[in-house]
């Protein structure tokens, strides 16, 4: 029997004295300085940004291209206190298919702050000329974007609070327009700001969103962000679930390393990114980053087929009786079904995407959601629905309706998300419901328990006039009485069997 590995706490001081199957920063990290602000130093972020970054440190690159992490919400701390104790490193653990766990120590993070305790250090950070690019992972919600309107906004009180003369900033678009509005004052190049978050167009809507904050703040000030400040737009990919204490355990157990917040992902990653940045950028192609004129094509593929078939697969999924993505996709069954949304609804919406074989794409999707290592959870995909369909999948349901196009699957996505939101699985077991609207979801799918099988589009804010249109709402009440009356699996094997609009 093989010896377990000494444990070592992951520190500064210790990472070089690491098992040798650990990767580790080759470069020195002392040579390493922040030109990069990013807010939301979540799994995702540390799992693709930072890794890349770490990338190109290790080839001698990028050193002044370092991360200064900052959280900004109260669950924010832990995740600073616990980095800010192994000197902003962590583990990043890759799992295979087959089995095999690839841990690296990442080292491209090498500040942390956590702003609710020091937010002068934060503005102080983003008005440095050092910084060049403040990055964003704060989710699709975060942005504040009206689902029907597209506007900002601005009814949050955090950020009612933010736009009071000479307020403390306590959100990310008090903290961001308040560092441009440092850096024009002392007449610097400002920063670009790069969204790394799942929203169609997410670079020109943090700038849609941002310079609304601000021109409601300071109009001068807007007209100067959209004058000189860029926000380029890009596709990300890389499926990061929640970190297991199963993770840690065995990142101990088996290669020795204690690190108190690892992140494990997939082997896949991908990131299209928009060639416009205002005070310049890492050698990002260096690393693998495809630099391009027009992201547009990419990231319609990857919200409306990778995306929209997560929330396909994790209602029906979960009220199959699955609790893992994994699970799901090796169901046949749900295969076909998945395949089929991606065909015949997601793909049909698509420009072209220069270089991509979307048949292969779609395959390889199956294969990564597929993967058993990665033990993504239904209850992830699941959370947040109102700042994921109307922003995935309703897009698709809209080209569709307008082309003349399939969207019996689509409907009955949304029908499934209609169905879990009651809070109840078919087996009579509670579904905890997370989402930022959970009271008015769960209130309108408890109306069509008792009568109103269109209660759940009526909410305009997520679905706007889909409930107007007699074709959808005729697919959709149908596709909500069976799962109602039949249940998940039982509706699925009826789609299975006629394939296509009836």
């Amino acid at each position: 029997m093989t010896p377990a590995p000494t444990t070592t706490p992951l520190s500064a001081e210790t990472y070089a004295a690491l098992p040798q199957d650990v990767g580790r920063p080759a470069y020195d990290r002392g040579a390493v300085t922040a030109g990069i602000v990013h807010f939301g130093v979540g799994g995702f972020h540390r799992a693709h940004e930072a890794m890349y970054l770490d990338r190109l440190m290790n080839d001698g690159k990028a050193l002044d291209w370092g991360i200064c992490g900052v959280g900004v919400l109260p669950h924010d701390r832990r995740i600073v206190e616990t980095l800010t104790a192994q000197d902003g490193l962590y583990t990043l653990v890759v799992k295979h298919p087959d089995g095999h766990r690839e841990p690296r120590v990442i080292g491209s993070i090498v500040e942390l702050l956590f702003a609710p305790d020091d937010p002068a250090a934060v503005v102080d950070r983003l008005a440095d000329p050092r910084t060049r690019i403040v990055s964003l992972t704060i989710t699709e919600g975060g942005y504040l974007v009206n689902q029907v309107t597209g506007e900002f906004d601005d009814t949050d009180p955090a950020i009612r609070a933010d736009l009071q003369e000479g307020a403390v900033p306590s959100t990310v678009f008090g903290y961001v327009v308040a560092g441009l509005a440092a850096r024009r004052a002392a007449g610097q190049t400002p920063f670009t700001v790069m969204s790394c978050d799942n929203l169609p167009g997410n670079g020109d809507v943090a700038r849609r969103m941002m310079t609304a904050f601000a021109r409601l703040k300071d109009p001068g000030l807007a007209d100067w962000m959209d004058e000189h400040v860029a926000f380029p737009n890009a596709m990300v990919d890389r499926i990061t679930p929640v970190t297991a204490p199963e993770d840690i355990e065995r990142l101990a157990d088996e290669f020795g390393v204690v690190d108190g917040w690892p992140v494990v992902c997939e082997p896949f990653t991908q990131w299209v990114l928009e060639d416009h940045f205002t005070d310049g950028r890492p050698p990002f192609e260096a690393a693998g980053v495809q630099l391009v004129d027009d992201v547009v094509p990419y990231e319609l593929m990857k919200l409306r087929l990778l995306n929209a078939s997560h929330q396909a697969l994790c209602y029906l999924g979960h009220l199959s009786g699955y609790r893992y993505a994994h699970e799901v996709c090796q169901d046949p069954l749900f295969v076909d079904f998945l395949l089929g949304y991606m065909e015949h609804e997601g793909s049909p919406t698509l420009p072209e995407v220069p270089g991509v074989d979307l048949d292969a794409y779609r395959r390889q999707l199956i294969e990564r959601f597929a993967n058993p290592e990665v033990r993504d959870t239904l209850a992830r995909l699941c959370a947040e629905s109102s700042d994921r369909i109307p922003k995935w999948l309703v897009p698709v349901i809209r080209r569709n309706l307008e082309t003349g196009g399939q969207i019996d699957r689509s409907a009955l996505v949304v029908a499934s998300w209609a169905r879990y939101a009651e809070g109840v699985d078919e087996q009579g077991e509670p579904i905890e419901v997370i989402d930022r609207v959970r009271e008015r979801v769960m209130a309108a799918a408890a109306r069509q328990r008792e009568g109103d099988d269109l209660a759940f589009l009526r909410d305009r804010d997520l679905f706007g006039d889909l409930v107007d249109d007699e074709r959808f709402t005729t697919t959709y009440a149908a596709a909500l009485a069976s799962l109602h009356e039949r249940g998940a699996r039982a509706t699925l094997e009826t789609y299975a069997v006629r394939g296509t609009d009836q």
